[in-house]
């Protein structure tokens, strides 16, 4: 079972930061419950299909030298974990977010995002 500083990653990497849709889907099934709520400025959405239309809007409205990065240590809880990053072309990034993030059986539940 992944740990919550995994998950984090992953979600950050693996699925907003993958540019690549097969092996993003893939990270999207082995990453979150199917039921997944994210939440962001934007409205909240449900499933993986409504994960991954996030995901895949915000990558294919941004320039290729666009990438997610660290911006922090990451915060622990029981069942609960965040990361802070950053978004945009190396040491100029255009966006900075936290991402918070509850676990349930191992993959992430609840998903919110909170920009800067």
């Amino acid at each position: 079972m992944p740990t919550i500083t995994e998950l984090l990653s992953a979600n950050l990497r693996e699925v907003f930061g993958n540019r690549d849709a097969v092996s993003r889907r893939a990270a999207i099934e082995r990453t979150y419950t199917a039921d997944v709520v994210f939440a962001d400025p934007e409205g909240e959405v449900t499933g993986w299909d409504a994960l991954e239309a996030k995901a895949a809007a915000l990558l294919e409205g941004s320039p290729a030298s666009f990438a997610f990065a660290d911006a922090g240590p990451v915060y622990l809880g029981r069942d609960t974990g965040a990361l802070a990053w950053t978004f945009g072309p190396e040491g100029a990034p255009v966006a900075r977010g936290v991402d918070v993030i509850e676990v349930r059986d191992g993959r992430i539940a609840t998903l919110r995002t909170l920009l800067a």
